[in-house]
Order: C-alpha cells, then structure tokens, then sequence
C-alpha cells in the first residue's frame, strides 16, 4: 500500500528548524512548504489526502478543487482559516490543537506586566549611558514603579488560558475579576470575581484579553470601553488583534486616557505600515510570539501527530465540525 500524501502548507512558523517533522513522515509522504500563497494552495495540495495548515486559508472554492483530500489538521487552537461548513458537507474531518500554548501565553502576559512596570530594559540603557553615574543618589530610576501586589487584574475570557494567567496573578498578591459568556466553577483562590465587561474595564488596574474573535465580539474594544478604564490602567492583548478597534485605542494612547498597552496581536499580520498603532505613545508591540516558544511548538507538533495517527486509524480526534459531517451541500 503506497504512503498516504501529506502536505504542510505552512510549516515555517511551527518548525523553524529545531521541531523536526520526523513523527509525521513516519506516517506518510510528506511535503513541507514553509509558506503558500493561494495561488499556490490548489497546484500544490492537488493530490493531497492530508493537509497540515496554520493560517493558510482553505476555503469552499479551494475544497471543492482539491478531489482527494479527506483530512484537514490546523497548528493551532484557532481554525477560522479553514471552511470547517464546507469541508463537513464533503465528509472531511478538520482538527485542531485545544492546548498547547497556555503556559507560554500567560508567561508572556506577566513579561509583559512586569517589563512595564519596572521598565529594566530602558534602566538599563540609562545607567550604560552614564545616567546613573552622574547622580547624586545611590539610587535612580526615571520610572514610575508598581508593585503588583493588592493590583488588580481584569481578564476577558476565562478559559484555559486566562484561568492560567488568573493563577499567575493570584500567586502576585494580585486580586482578579474575570468575564465570560460561559461561567464555569469559580477557580480556588481569593480574591475572585465574576464582572460584566464595562465594569471590569472600570475597575482593573490590568486588562488582559483571552477570548477568540466571533462576529459579535469583533472591535469590541473600542472608544467607549477603554474610556471606562482608569488612567493608571494597563490593556494587554495577547488573543485576536481584531478584537481592538485600532485607530481608538491608538488615540486613547496619544490622548493619555490610559497609561499603556502591550499588544502581541494586531488586525492584519504582519502588520501594515500604516497601521495608527505603530506611532501611538506608550506602547509596546510584538510580533505574534506568546504562543511560540520551542515548548509550546514541541507540543503543538506532538498533538498534531496524535491527530493525524487517530485519523489513520479510523478514530478522529480534537475535530471541530462534527457537526455539519456529511451534511447535505
């Protein structure tokens, strides 16, 4: 029996060279593309029974012309990249990765806190640069610097992500207010709350952001909310760029309304030049990376490989479009 076609479409992200394929071209003929264009998705997916995407966008027109394909598995959480409806009514299983980057997304967040309210980085800079030298004091700093403790720490989204980084806060002396549309059991510490969304704005001294993006949700984060916020308040985002209405946050920055923002995500990525956030003040952006340390990846390609032999085997497993298998087109 001949090996099973796989082909990675964009593989560059998840193994840059120190997360091998190897697992994977155990179970079949592998091709690996480090990026695919979709010009390039039907000609080099023709004759693939598999496809292993990140953010590659595999649509109802790309499904229907690729004859061959009976399984879709997404290197990530997040699979609005693949038309889970349409590949349903074909039959084809399309799977995720649930978990795999939680404590690595978390630790960014309090990277992101602590960089912010010591400000090392800049400190640093300004005792090489002769500042610290030429005081009078034995100690300097040109920063405001907040303590953590008794903070509190407003986090939209708790899942398994933000019940995490709620954790991490907890073990700071933080207390946390969480808002969801789905509550689940109250996490095992104090002080906890559950909070609506304006009011979590108003009272948290940080915003950290954990929902995925729905068409409901989309820029949700926007002129009026942020304007409920303290100025003293930090808003973090480590989620869905498009949860942020950009040019609003870009001014409430400028305007001073709130103090800061850390942003891992933005609208379009890689950002565009002309995106209003990369000249508002007191801001610090990075690109896409909480999700990617090497122990996150290592993960991700682990579950993608059980997902890929469940298939095989004739049991699929983390499949997001149970629902609409088989249904009529």
């Amino acid at each position: 029996m001949s090996a099973i076609p796989i082909v990675v479409t964009d593989g560059f992200t998840l193994n840059p060279g120190d997360n091998p394929w190897a697992q994977i071209e155990e179970l079949g003929a592998l091709t690996v593309y480090e990026r695919t264009s979709a010009a390039e998705l039907v000609p080099r997916c023709r004759g693939a029974e598999v496809l292993i995407v990140n953010k590659t966008p595999v649509n109802r027109d790309c499904l229907l012309r690729l004859p061959r394909l009976r399984f879709i598995t997404v290197t990530a959480t997040g699979f609005d990249c693949v038309d889970i409806e349409a590949a349903g009514r074909r039959g084809i299983p399309v799977a995720n990765v649930p978990t795999y980057g939680t404590d690595s997304v978390a630790q960014y967040v309090f990277a992101a806190i602590l960089h912010v309210w010591h400000n090392i980085a800049d400190h640093d800079r300004w005792v090489k640069n002769g500042e610290w030298g030429r005081q009078p004091d034995w100690s300097f700093w040109k920063t405001p610097l907040i303590e953590l403790r008794g903070k509190i720490l407003g986090i939209v989204g708790f899942g398994r992500i933000g019940r995490r980084v709620g954790e991490l806060a907890h073990a700071f002396g933080m207390g946390v207010m969480a808002c969801d549309t789905l509550r689940r059991s109250e996490p095992g510490y104090s002080p906890f709350s559950w909070a609506g969304l304006e009011e979590l704005f108003a009272m948290s001294d940080v915003v950290s952001i954990h929902c995925p993006l729905t068409a409901e949700n989309r820029e949700f984060i926007n002129r009026s909310l942020i304007g409920r916020m303290k100025p003293t308040a930090l808003l973090i985002n480590a989620s869905r760029g498009q949860l942020v209405h950009e040019q609003d946050l870009a001014e409430a920055l400028n305007l001073g309304i709130i103090s800061g923002a850390v942003l891992d995500v933005v609208s379009e990525e890689p950002i565009r030049p002309d995106n209003p956030l990369l000249t508002a003040r007191n801001l610090l952006l990075t690109p896409h990376l909480a999700w990617a340390t090497r122990e996150a990846r290592q993960r991700l390609m682990g579950t993608t490989v059980e997902n890929l032999r469940a298939f095989l085997e004739g049991r699929p497993r983390n499949v997001v479009n149970r629902h609409c298998l088989g249904t009529a087109a």
